[in-house]
């Protein structure tokens, strides 16, 4: 329940891109939002409203069902204040064009007029037509006038020819939505990197040394982390699959690849973040300088080989039985300079009578601000899509049970709460 009680209004335009929108509102649905629909003129010649008042549960709002009684809010100045987000999903060029000049000649477009808060747009035309110079210039002009614009993708659309133009796909326009409905002051324009997956490391060009961790609580964090409106940067071996475009991701396999990529990511954390003018604020782009979060997730192999081989070991050469020397690997956390950071920890344990000594010393041994330990067992594995994680801290615990984004969020929560006093 992700969006419970959050109230979100979606229009729709005439595009054949409409059938993705059907989609996008049973997310919203199955995430707990109330959702409403308008529907343009040419909207309805693609799909009959029944279809989405079926699928939102809410009557649809075009040009023959406004009225202005005061028990209803169906009308382009209340059904605005009713919502929380106005998503216009999908967009054609014609649409555009309108809202960027103020025009005011349709419902939906009456609606944009009155709506003061922030606006998703999703365009969805014909290449040429959203490449038209005039198309580009408007919605540069919708950027800096509390529109947020959701990319488009380039594919086959619906005329055959092969371009940008397509609409987005439904979770990434959920992803947008998710995240301007969620996003908390404390992590707007706060740095975070996050390393992911086990290490991979090489014994020859075909064979390796891994463990078992997925990677899926770390993209859960960076995922809940972009929600709540930080700039994300995930490190990681794998279990990256259908994250928000907007996460900086960085795929990497050894520990080495992993520490190295991890000391850049932390340079360019401290440097803060530089804010983007819009008309309803600034012309000056601003530097914010929020303290960064590091948060190590990842399962970085204790031994790595100790004479890594270039292509493959013939077992002919090998014998019957192979020795197979290892090295301690470094200590990643440990080894990076972490002043000026918040860092928290990750310990998965299998020992209930020894996990919390243990992560007691790692959150003293490794000079952490927090340890997030994860007691691994047949309701709790490698891989699953829930967690159960206890958060230490250096004077206090807590305990989260949940979906991994769940207790992600959980986690967020109690930082925010936690650091927010020494900001």
């Amino acid at each position: 329940m992700l969006l419970k009680n959050k109230k979100i209004l979606v229009g729709v335009t005439g595009s054949i891109a409409i059938y993705k929108t059907l989609e996008l509102i049973r997310l919203y649905v199955k995430a707990g939002a109330q959702v409403r629909v308008i529907m343009t003129d040419g909207a309805k010649k693609f799909i009959n409203p029944i279809t989405f008042e079926a699928i939102s549960q809410n009557k649809v709002l075009d040009e023959s069902s406004e009225n202005w009684d005061k028990t209803q809010d169906y009308n382009h100045i209340d059904i605005g204040k009713w919502s929380d987000i106005f998503v216009i999903a999908p967009a054609s060029a014609n649409t555009i064009n309108a809202l960027a000049n103020g025009l005011g000649n349709n419902l939906l477009l009456q609606t944009a007029l009155a709506y003061p808060r922030i606006k998703l747009i999703s365009p969805a035309a014909n290449t040429n037509m959203l490449k038209n110079p005039i198309t580009q210039a408007s919605l540069k002009m919708l950027k800096l006038c509390n529109y947020e614009i959701i990319s488009s993708q380039t594919k086959e659309l619906v005329c055959k020819d092969i371009g940008d133009g397509a609409m987005a796909d439904p979770v990434d326009i959920f992803d947008a939505t998710c995240k301007e409905l969620l996003k908390d002051k404390y992590w707007i324009n706060r740095r975070v990197v996050l390393s992911g997956g086990g290490t991979v490391e090489k014994i020859d060009d075909v064979r390796y040394l891994s463990n078992f961790s997925s990677g899926k609580m770390a993209s859960s964090l960076a995922k809940a982390l972009y929600y709540k409106g930080a700039d994300v940067c995930l490190v990681s071996t794998r279990g990256y699959e259908n994250l928000p475009k907007d996460i900086h991701l960085i795929k990497v396999q050894s520990s080495n690849e992993m520490y190295e990529y991890l000391v850049d990511s932390l340079r360019v954390a401290k440097k803060g973040v530089l804010t983007k003018p819009t008309l309803m604020d600034s012309s000056t782009p601003t530097l914010i300088l929020k303290k960064p979060f590091l948060f190590m997730v990842a399962a970085v192999s204790d031994y790595v080989p100790a004479f890594p081989q270039d292509g493959k070991l013939k077992k002919e050469l090998i014998g019957t039985s192979w020795s197979l020397e290892l090295k301690q690997n470094m200590d990643i956390l440990k080894s990076l300079d972490k002043e000026g950071i918040v860092s928290i920890g990750f310990k998965a344990e299998m020992d209930e009578t020894t996990a919390m000594n243990s992560a007691t010393r790692m959150l003293e041994n490794k000079n952490l601000d927090g340890v997030c330990l994860n007691i691994l067992n047949e309701e709790n594995s490698f891989g699953s899509e829930n967690n159960n994680i206890e958060l230490i801290l250096k004077n206090s615990s807590y305990e989260f049970k949940g979906t991994k984004l769940e207790v992600s969020l959980n986690i967020l929560e109690k930082l925010q709460d936690e650091f927010n006093q020494y900001e």
